[in-house]
Formats: structure tokens, sequence, C-alpha cells
């Protein structure tokens, strides 16, 4: 029988393998994906799907006509455990699917724990179509009412949710007070520079940003968020855009892990253990060097990927994942600017926010091969 791939999600660091699946259904290959849904969405542009400068059409994949339509079976679904010794893994459906070489792309999430309650009010930037649905709730409250509306998280992610909030806000009938909980430093890890502009940039629109130890959130609940300091900030909705962390299922299912708990790869991104699982993006830890979860390392791991899948199922020599140099970082500020740096060079304005959606937009274009830009917004599937 011939041989079978297993493509579990369809995050960034998948994209070319799905796009050149025909290479191996070709070659008499058997390719199955799955993903818990028909259409992956670029987090890239997420911030822009909540202010409304994109439309969700324009900032997803329609993964299961990708497969399908290169010869792949698609399973809808999400993988729950891994069985290395049997070569199978269990899917949430009670489905267990066979492998001889398998590939995990299943990116990250917000992990709430006991941070959070468990709220409509509360929303994980993580999915990204939780900004779609955020949007809509927003712009139906502010037709009725004054909202409060809170961002925990001073990171990159927290500061473009606070900046694309104000966006969405900006002009409606009803004022929106927007707090940016930054922890203990707002976007602690860039250039002092960039830091100070977007600062200066949510100060200016009215964004008011706490910051130190003293505006750490200890709780979420459905109205308030309980701070370290024993104040409460009250709120309507408030979006949660901590750091990320990989799925429970690989160090559930008794597989290295890094610190993370992202699957442990070598340098050819395959388990440190099981030489027929592989990974890339968030979900993964590259033994001896563990990576930011950025974009940028899925997408310099794509070619990757594709050639070392291939090379386990023809048995050929794999080839070796360089990380590569520092990368280039872009705030969307929301109102037509964004906020550049990569190293000590900073660069904010008009232009560095259209050399984004440049970018973005490449992106989008060398992958939404599948019709996506001509189906109705929302959330179908």
């Amino acid at each position: 029988m011939a041989k079978q791939l297993l493509i579990v999600g369809c995050g960034h660091a998948h994209l070319t393998v799905l796009l050149r699946l025909a290479d191996f259904t070709g070659k008499g290959y058997r390719v199955t994906v799955v993903s818990p849904d028909s259409h992956h969405y670029y987090s890239g542009m997420g911030p822009g799907v909540l202010s409304g400068i994109y439309q969700v059409r324009q900032i997803r994949f329609h993964v299961r006509k990708m497969a399908e339509q290169r010869g792949a079976a698609f399973l809808e679904g999400r993988a729950v455990r891994i069985d290395p010794g049997g070569k199978s893994i269990l899917l949430d459906t009670g489905r267990e699917v066979d492998y001889d070489i398998v590939s995990f792309n299943t990116g990250s999430g917000i992990p709430l724990d006991a941070l959070a309650a468990s709220s409509e009010r509360i929303i994980p930037v993580k999915p990204i179509l939780n900004l779609y649905a955020a949007r809509l709730r927003i712009e139906e409250g502010l037709r009725e009412r004054d909202l409060k509306l809170t961002v925990v998280g001073g990171g990159p992610a927290g500061v473009e949710i606070a900046a694309n909030v104000w966006r969405l806000a900006h002009g409606t009938p009803h004022r929106a007070e927007i707090t940016l909980l930054g922890g203990s430093k707002v976007l602690g890890k860039a250039p002092e520079q960039a830091r100070n502009r977007a600062l200066l940039s949510l100060g200016k629109r009215g964004v008011r940003v706490l910051e130190g130890k003293d505006a750490r959130a200890l709780q979420v609940a459905e109205r308030e968020i309980l701070l370290q300091n024993g104040n409460a900030v009250l709120h309507d909705l408030a979006f949660m855009a901590l750091g990320v962390k990989p799925s429970a299922i690989f160090a559930g299912s008794g597989l290295p892990t890094g610190s993370d708990g992202g699957l442990l790869v070598d340098s050819f991104l395959r388990s440190t253990a099981h030489p027929a699982i592989f990974g890339g993006g968030d979900c993964i830890s590259l033994a001896g060097n563990p990576l930011d979860k950025v974009g940028v390392y899925a997408v310099r791991q794509n070619p990757v990927l594709y050639h070392n899948l291939m090379a386990a199922l023809e048995g050929s020599e794999p080839v070796r994942f360089d990380p590569g140099g520092s990368y280039l970082q872009i705030l969307n500020m929301g109102n037509g600017t964004g906020i550049l740096w990569k190293n000590s060079f900073v660069w904010d304005g008009r232009a560095a926010f259209l050399l984004k959606d440049f970018i973005d937009r490449r992106f989008m274009r060398k992958f939404q091969v599948s019709g996506e830009l001509s189906e109705p917004d929302g959330e179908s599937s």
C-alpha cells in the first residue's frame, strides 16, 4: 500500500506543502489533511479585520479546497492524542488516522487557565476569527451605548488590538473607553524608540495605557479585571492578548517537548525522539535554539518542511532549517500608520503601514488559490 502522509493543522508553515500537495499525490503517496476548519486565517492581518481595514475573505485560505483540488483527503477535526509507536493520531471526532509520516502545524492559543472566567465578554485574540465576531459585537453595541473595552497584554498583539479597537470605535454614535493593561512594560522586547512611539500614538488617541507591576491582571471576571495592586478595571469586553502557548497534545502524548510545551524538534524540524514526526510554526520548540512565536519563522520553515517531508517518504537526504538572522516587525497602528523596527532601526508613519500592507497582501496572493476572494464574508465554511 502507498505510504500515507498526514498533515495536521494548516498554519503558515504548511502552506507551501498544501500548495504543492500534487507533488506528493502525483507520486502515488496518500495524503490526508486534518484541520478544525475549512479555512485558515492569517494572523498578521487579524487586527485589521477587527477594525474593518480588511474583510474576512481577504485574510483566509480555503485549505479544504487546496487539499481536495490536489488529490488529498480532508478531515475536519482536531488532533487530541498521538500514538508514535502505532503511528496514528486520534481526533476529537473519535476517528483514528494512521500515518507513515506526519507533520504538525497546529499553532498556539491564549492560555487563560485560572486567570480568566469563561464568559462571552472575555475574548482571546486567537483563534483569529474571534476578532471578526468581536467587531460585529462592538459595532452593534456602540450604536446603542458607550462601551468600556479593555485589552490585556502589552506585547505587539496587545498594542495592535488596542489601536485597531480605537479605529473601529472612532466616529461611532457612542464613545468607547479603551484601556490597555500592558503588564510590566508595554513592548518590553522592542527598541525603546519603538515603544515610545507606540505609547505616544495611543496616548494621542485617548487610549489609556497602564503598565508596571501594579498593572498586571490577577483575575479577569465577567465585568471587571482585578489588578495586582487591588484596584479593578471595569469592562464590557476584554481582549486577552497574552503570550501564546502550544497545544498540550505533545506532552500529553508523551513526546519530548520544549519548556513551553511545544514539540521538541531537531534542525530538520523532526521530533528528537520519533523521526516520522515533523512540525513547524508556533507548535514546535527548536532544540538548542528556542524561537520567538512570530510568523516569520513559520514562513521560513515552509520550503524546509516541504523538502523534508518528501525526503522522509522517499528515503532521501533532508535539509537543515536555518532560522536566519533578525527579522522585521511592523505594527498596524489602526490609524493608517505603522511602527517598524529591525534590530535598533525604527521607522514609523504612513509608509510603514503601507509596507506592511504590501507584504501581507503579497503573501496572501501566493496562497489564495482556491477562489477565496469571491467568497462571501463571515464565518462560512
